[in-house]
């Protein structure tokens, strides 16, 4: 199973980057919930206050394994959209889209329809997107607003670093480190797992969003009328919420260095080398190296899951850290 995107030499012109803060607020909504893997939002997520928020509506259009009504966050059109620009658009959406794609969303996840929730999201679809709109306005404002410049900080980083990469080669270049569950050949871009579905782009280019709190998933946007989009996790996203950490931390640092404390503290769920590169913002053979080290101390163990390599902390690591 893949989704792939056929590029025709028009749309080799056509690559674009952009940011969108309304993405960022809908992923973040998702790792409130106990079954999502947090990664390295776990400090994140220690700091913000839902306790006055009643999310489940915008949760329960979010299945872990189906489909996100595209309305909710369609892909940015300009490089760097503003949140209530991205709002005002989803608040426009034509009833009869809110109603068709709430439903789809909903039959993705057993019982939903039926539930209290469900039903009230099966209403009247005005009231539907007022509701909605309002509720992703509150998350906002609750959960990314207050880190928003940090987290922007680390997306234009990334933006500008992928910038220069395919200017020096392209392509090619681009797409051979953006995210390891990615693959270019011969003009066909193709993301493992999931969905089996196939677009050529026939001069529609191809929207490039990187994001942090989509950490651990490569989305692929193919259906009409958005433009083809690709958001993929940002690259160093394991420095992101380093200025949070506490004391003992910085002490480990020192004791056993900064990249290698980094790596450790970023295991709280199994990875590979190359997606620990991609998260550090480093060279696969460096992670390589530091991880052969903190296997040796005991502090990490590794596993095979298939083709890769995949490590996590060890009893002993997680003594290390607490």
């Amino acid at each position: 199973m893949a989704v792939t995107l056929r590029f025709s030499p028009v749309d080799l012109l056509r690559c674009r980057f952009a940011i969108s803060p309304m993405l960022e607020t809908l992923s973040a909504v998702r790792l409130l919930s106990p079954r999502e893997a947090v990664g390295p939002h776990g400090r994140w997520l220690d700091t913000v206050d839902t306790r006055d928020l009643d999310l489940r509506p915008i949760a329960l259009l979010q299945p872990r394994r189906g489909y996100t009504p595209d309305f909710l966050s369609p892909p940015p059109v300009s490089p760097h959209a503003r949140f209530e620009d991205e709002l005002g658009a989803l608040a426009a959406t034509d009833h009869g889209r809110v109603r068709a794609e709430v439903r789809r969303s909903l039959a993705d996840t057993p019982g939903a329809a039926e539930s209290p929730i469900g039903r009230l999201l099966l209403d009247d679809p005005a009231v539907v997107l007022k509701t909605l709109a309002a509720l992703v306005r509150q998350a906002w404002q609750a959960l990314v607003e207050p880190v928003w410049p940090h987290v922007r900080g680390l997306l234009d980083a990334d933006v500008g670093f992928q910038t220069r990469r395919l200017a020096e080669g392209g392509l090619d270049r681009l797409f051979a480190e953006l995210h390891p569950r990615l693959r270019w050949t011969n003009g066909v871009l193709t993301r493992d797992h999931g969905d089996d579905e196939h677009r050529d782009l026939r001069g529609e280019g191809l929207a490039l969003v990187p994001s942090a709190f989509k950490w651990d998933q490569v989305v692929v946007i193919v259906n009409p009328p958005w433009q083809p989009t690709v958001v993929y996790p940002a690259r160093g996203l394991g420095t992101l919420w380093q200025p949070l950490s506490t004391d003992r931390h910085t002490a480990l640092g020192r004791l056993i260095g900064k990249t290698r404390a980094g790596l450790l503290l970023s295991l709280d769920e199994p990875a590979s080398t190359t997606t620990l590169a991609h998260r550090h913002a480093l060279a696969a053979g460096t992670v390589s190296e530091h991880l052969s080290v903190l296997r040796d101390a005991g502090f990490v163990a590794g596993q095979r899951h298939r083709h890769e390599i995949r490590y996590r902390r060890t009893p002993l690591g997680d003594a290390v850290l607490r």
